[in-house]
């Protein structure tokens, strides 16, 4: 397992575009660490850094102690062994069989001719597709070639493994798929693994922490539970609001009239007591449930819900004090509603 540190990294092109700007961050020996932001954040050209597929302009990228930036030659390809990659679109050679992709790959890292087949039966087997060794790449799905990929990034034992949008083009069902074979392949082979991503979906299902990138900079950092439910940064609670779906459809906004427009946010162990039905009881007010969602992260649950409550003014407000005294956070939706 390899230890990560990347220190004041940054990559500015010859056209003076700054793609990643002084960048620092640690990842733990063992940890699946996810990187996401929007398009042209910097995340591919980042990621690719760390195998110097991408030299950085400064900076340093240390791998279990020692410095790789400045790496060349003989060193360079010893370090890049210890690192593999998957990629967005593949990147299979079209004319070679599935068990022929992985072969070259071995071949590549001077993997003992005689023990290849060996070697290729076993990764295609931890990959499901054992059965598809002598077919060619057109001939698969897109979640069977990107199976092959992690086959391929696993071929000669890494330490790391990085995933460049690795799920970006596959359906939710396939996508799901591969969540859980690099679940495996961490929890099985110890591997670091580097996950960059602008789909929430995946970061909250793989990632144990988060780092959120924009315009080249890591803006945010935290566990995947905290940037779910505290996100800091603007773009990170646009990034979470757009997960959650955080709107009131357009077409009741003329109905919400009278009372208080309330969001409710519950975490932690009381997410799910049954908070509306005992303020209904315990109050003379009628509360009408307009939105509401319950997501688990990391096996922690965060809550939301929208409700607008109508009664009499002093019950409404007792009500709200006791709401307040109840869930993680409150906020008033009605100037949003008006506006």
């Amino acid at each position: 397992m390899s230890h990560i540190e990347v220190k004041g990294l940054s990559v500015v092109f010859q056209n003076k575009i700054t793609a990643v700007d002084n960048v620092s961050f640690q990842v733990e020996a063992g940890e699946i660490y996810g990187i996401v932001g929007l398009s042209g954040a910097g995340k591919s050209t980042l990621i690719r850094t760390l195998n110097l597929l991408q030299r950085p302009t400064t900076g340093e990228i240390w791998i279990d102690g020692q410095e790789i930036s400045h790496l060349k030659g003989q060193e360079l390809r010893q370090v890049r062994q210890k690192i593999g990659m998957i990629f967005q679109h593949f990147n299979l050679i079209e004319n070679r069989t599935i068990a022929e992709n992985i072969e070259f790959s071995l071949k590549a890292g001077d993997y003992p001719k005689e023990k290849r087949a060996d070697r290729v039966a076993e990764l295609l087997s931890l990959v499901d597709l054992l059965d598809k060794k002598d077919v060619y790449p057109n001939q698969l799905s897109g979640g069977q070639k990107q199976r092959v990929g992690i086959a391929r990034a696993l071929a000669n034992n890494p330490e790391v493994l990085l995933c460049d949008e690795a799920t970006s083009a596959l359906d939710v069902e396939t996508t799901e798929e591969i969540l859980k074979i690099l679940e495996k392949i961490n929890r099985e082979l110890g591997l670091t693994i580097i996950f960059i991503t602008h789909e929430l979906d995946v970061a909250k299902r793989l990632f144990k922490r988060v780092a959120v990138m924009e315009q080249g900079k890591i803006i945010e950092e935290a566990t995947t539970f905290e940037i779910f439910a505290q996100p800091q940064a603007a773009t990170t609670q646009k990034l979470v609001g757009r997960f959650f779906d955080l709107t009131i459809p357009q077409a009741l906004q003329s109905a919400l009239t009278g009372g208080v427009l309330l969001e409710l946010r519950y975490q932690g162990a009381h997410t799910l007591d049954p908070l509306i039905s005992q303020v209904s009881k315990d109050f003379n007010v009628l509360i009408g449930i307009i939105h509401g969602k319950i997501e688990y992260i990391q096996e922690a649950v965060i809550g939301i819900l929208f409700v607008q409550i109508t009664g009499e003014a002093q019950q409404i407000q007792q009500a709200v004090s006791y709401l307040k005294e109840n869930v993680y956070a409150i906020r008033d939706l009605r100037d949003e509603v008006e506006k």
